[in-house]
């Protein structure tokens, strides 16, 4: 019962985002409010990428129920799990509490009005609501082994370190930031603020980490058992 619930699980939100992605796809062309797609087009928005990251594992997973064989053993199967713990599920997370956080403070720091023009309601909670409740159903549907926390978090500062070198080289080359709250910062600030966002990734980590341990504490010990 697990595995089709799994695999049915897998392939709905593969095919959710699939389609927020193609609805995405389908304004390219539509007028634009001022600046948002200038240099980069959505692949500067980490909204965006995160909509592509999920997708991406989502996918995987469900083409990793299909496998005939042992999946506990499987080169797939230890790819999914590295894609989840260390990517899908703090990414995920991050950018639906930062998102939220921000807004209800001013929505112009983060997701101007105007935007209200182009993206229906649904759309923006699409890419920035309804991920959250999709990954803790993934928490709750399989288990997942989690890599040593310190060789997550290593990929994870490359990742974000890399994340802000694009947004910087677009600044540097159009001078307009990702994020209108960007250019609020000094560089000192800026700083500051990336760093305080890997903190809050990190903390994210650990929370999947213990939350799936707590959900999967017996299969997780049989799991690490049979990968041996």
């Amino acid at each position: 019962m697990t595995s089709i619930l799994s695999r049915g699980y897998h392939f709905a939100a593969f095919s959710w985002y699939a389609f927020v992605v193609k609805s995405l796809a389908a304004k390219n062309g539509e007028k634009l409010p001022p600046g948002i797609f200038v240099y980069g087009g959505p692949w500067k928005y980490l909204t965006f990428l995160n909509l592509l990251l999920q997708m991406s594992f989502f996918g995987l997973a469900a083409l990793n129920d299909l496998q005939p064989w042992e999946k506990s053993k499987s080169a797939l199967n230890r790819c999914k799990d590295l894609l989840f713990s260390v990517f899908a599920f703090p990414v995920g997370m991050f950018v639906v509490l930062l998102f939220w956080t921000l807004f209800a403070y001013d929505r112009e720091l983060v997701y101007p009005a105007t935007i209200d023009t182009f993206f229906p309601p649904w759309i923006n909670h699409a890419m920035h609501t309804f991920v959250l409740p999709i990954l803790l159903g993934e928490v709750l549907v399989q288990p997942h082994i989690y890599p040593q926390t310190k060789h997550a978090l290593a990929a994870l500062g490359g990742v974000g370190l890399a994340y802000l070198f694009w947004i910087i080289w677009v600044y540097l080359s159009v001078g307009i930031w990702v994020y209108p709250l960007l250019g609020h910062f000094s560089t000192a600030g800026l700083m500051g603020f990336f760093f305080f966002n890997m903190s809050v990734v990190t903390l994210v980590f650990v929370i999947g980490d213990k939350l799936n341990s707590h959900v999967w504490s017996k299969d997780m010990n049989k799991m690490k058992t049979k990968a041996k």
